[in-house]
Order: structure tokens, then C-alpha cells, then sequence
């Protein structure tokens, strides 16, 4: 291909918009008008003499020529910023980008408030923080680090335990002073309102163990007050007074009017993960980020 007919710039646009799926959205990303992004692809398409793009009301779908190219391109753009961040980083010291993810909740719970004292201790690090309950690809450098609640399903990868998280179960006074009782064994929950989380990208396996701990086979399903997909909805569910929950340790801090229910009930435990490419195995600022993390979840 020469320069004319596919260059970096057309590329970028196109990668844009097939990650966004339409022109409004890549022009956002991108800070271009709509009816740009749109002549750029039209180039791309004309000067390659194929349509990347099915066109409809709702948006935008590859063609079987478009999925080719993008996959290509993402793999370039993925070597390219291994590349550039490989570097721009200081064997002496850490620098550069790093580009975090994790669940939701315990991005927000946990890592957000610990973020101010990493980067002030290691100023030429800059982060991006990208919170999804469903695996971002590190193999295609969508992230460079993940902090998971699984072992890593991606070959290829290192991984490092760095320790567990357990699960409590709590409910509010006001909720508990209303239903009359507080729960002294697992069975009593089958005369409680329960909070459970949602059936859309369960962070961990078996997030809802709460609806069947010790209930045995006859008795009937357990009121579900609420299903939600967020565990921090969760915990705001119960301290409200709505009914029973179970939430990871890590979401517990104020316990004031709440009580925690079964408290010697065998719950499960969370394995986490910090997971990055092999690429990255020597990256400075991998490692400082790795090693904060661990003395952190390790802090009394």
C-alpha cells in the first residue's frame, strides 16, 4: 500500500470507529466533527476500493473486509504503544503510562483512594484507570495491568497472587428492628429479604452464594428483594434498610448501624491476581505498581 492510500492518519480514524461503532462517537474520541470522520473512512474505502463499513440506522457493522483490517491494525497499534512506552521509561526510575484495570467496585472502593499516594510517590507516572466487571484483552494492550478476581484465562500472561478478600454479610438496624429477628443460622435466611447482584458480568464466580447458604433442598427460593449489578449498589441497598446482602470486606468501612449477620458462617473467598504481558515483565513502572499493590492489601 503506498502512503497516499492508507495512512496513519485514515488508520487511526478508521481503528476510531470500529472500536465506537458509529461516527458520532469516534469523532468524540477523536475531537473531530462527524462529517469528517466520515470523509476520512469514505477515503479509506474508495482508495482500497472496499466498503469497511455496513451502514444502518443504529450504526456501524465491519464488513468481513473491515474485521480483517482492524485486526490488524489493532495488533499494530498494540505493538506501537508497547514500543513508545517501552521507550520512554527510565531503567532508573518509573515513568511513563500505565493503563489499570479491575472490577467496578473495587476500583472505586479500594484503588481510586489509593491512587493519590502512588502517583505522588512516582511523579513521571501517569495512570489511566479503566473499571470493567468483564476481562479487557492485555494480550491487545487494551490494558497493561489487571488487578482480577480469577486466575487469568489468557495464555501467555504472568501472574502474581497477591492475596484474598473475603466476603461479609450485613444488614441495617432499621432493617433488622422491622423484620423482628437477626438471623443465628444460615437457614434462618430463608425468612428474610435478600439483596443479590444482577445476572449481567458477574465480577467473581458465584457471587450469589448468599441465596443458597444453608438451604437445603425442600425449602422453597428465597425472597429476592433486589438484583443488581453492582456490588457498591449493593451495599447501598442494605444500608438502607431493604433487606440482607453480602458484599466483598473491601466495601465495608462505616459500620455504624449495620450489623453484621452469621458472622461465623463459612464464606467464600476472592483470590486476586495482578496479571500483565510478559512484554512487560522488566517495565519499571509495572513493578513499583505491582509492589504498592501488595503492600497495600497487606497493610494491617
Amino acid at each position: 500500500m503506498t502512503q497516499n492510500r492508507m495512512d496513519w492518519d485514515k488508520l487511526r480514524v478508521f481503528h476510531a470507529v470500529a472500536e465506537a461503532g458509529s461516527f458520532t462517537h469516534a469523532g468524540d474520541t477523536l475531537n473531530l466533527s462527524q462529517s469528517a470522520v466520515s470523509r476520512q473512512i469514505s477515503a479509506l474505502e474508495e482508495a482500497l476500493s472496499v466498503p469497511l463499513f455496513h451502514r444502518h440506522a443504529r450504526g456501524l457493522i465491519l464488513t468481513e473486509q473491515g474485521e480483517q483490517l482492524n485486526r490488524t491494525v489493532r495488533e499494530v497499534f498494540a505493538k506501537l504503544a508497547m514500543t513508545e512506552a517501552q521507550l520512554t521509561e527510565s531503567k532508573e526510575r518509573a515513568a511513563g503510562r500505565l493503563k489499570v484495570t479491575t472490577t467496578h467496585s473495587f476500583g472505586v472502593a479500594w484503588l481510586a483512594p489509593r491512587l493519590k499516594t502512588f502517583l505522588e510517590r512516582y511523579p513521571d507516572v501517569s495512570m489511566t484507570l479503566l473499571l470493567d466487571d468483564v476481562d479487557l484483552d492485555l494480550a491487545m494492550r487494551e490494558a497493561d495491568v489487571a488487578i482480577r478476581m480469577h486466575p487469568p484465562r489468557q495464555p501467555d500472561l504472568v501472574q502474581r497472587s497477591i492475596g484474598e478478600m473475603r466476603w461479609q454479610i450485613w444488614a441495617s438496624d432499621a432493617y433488622l428492628k422491622t423484620a423482628g429477628r437477626v438471623p443465628e443460622r444460615p437457614e434462618d435466611l430463608d425468612q428474610h429479604r435478600l439483596i443479590l447482584f444482577g445476572d449481567r458480568k458477574p465480577p467473581v464466580l458465584d457471587v450469589n452464594w448468599l441465596a443458597d447458604l444453608g438451604r437445603s433442598e425442600s425449602s422453597s427460593r428465597r425472597i429476592r428483594a433486589l438484583e443488581v449489578n453492582s456490588l457498591q449498589a449493593v451495599m447501598i441497598a442494605i444500608r438502607s434498610g431493604l433487606g440482607i446482602g453480602a458484599v466483598p470486606d473491601y466495601l465495608v468501612e462505616n459500620t455504624a448501624g449495620m450489623t453484621r449477620i452469621l458472622p461465623h458462617a463459612k464464606t467464600p473467598k476472592i483470590d486476586m491476581f495482578f496479571v500483565y504481558p510478559e512484554e512487560l515483565r522488566n517495565s519499571k513502572r509495572v513493578g513499583v505498581f505491582r509492589d504498592f499493590i501488595v503492600a497495600e492489601i497487606n497493610r494491617p
